[in-house]
């Protein structure tokens, strides 16, 4: 287990178009929730979906098979990983998250800091 279904954070109900308008509501840099990813794959079971800048980014959180641990985004050498979800909650509480912008090609970053509950 992921450590999810007793977080605040988690939106288990909450598909992207819900997770993305109620972080518009919320209009705060550092707004976050975690979703069910829509694709229903094993290897990525989560979307951690932060609002920062006026976006939206939907980031998937990755579940690696053969070290039972979750990684955020695509693969990449020398990645962080972690043995829960909520351990990449709590990290990012307190590190920044890069924030890739692949259209615009541009990077920010934010703290996870306010919890965004679907209603």
């Amino acid at each position: 287990d992921a450590g999810v279904h007793s977080k605040a954070w988690y939106a288990a109900a909450c598909d992207r178009k819900m997770a993305e308008d109620a972080l518009y509501r919320s209009n705060k840099d550092g707004s976050f929730l975690i979703r069910k990813s829509s694709g229903q794959d094993s290897r990525q079971p989560y979307t951690l979906v932060v609002f920062y800048n006026r976006r939206v980014y939907n980031i998937p959180i990755r579940f690696i098979e053969s070290t039972r641990q979750y990684a955020l985004g695509r693969e990449k050498s020398g990645e962080e990983r972690f043995d829960s979800v909520a351990e990449i909650v709590e990290n990012h509480q307190r590190t920044s998250l890069v924030l890739i912008d692949s259209q615009n090609n541009t990077k920010d970053s934010t703290k996870l800091k306010h919890i965004v509950r679907v209603s």
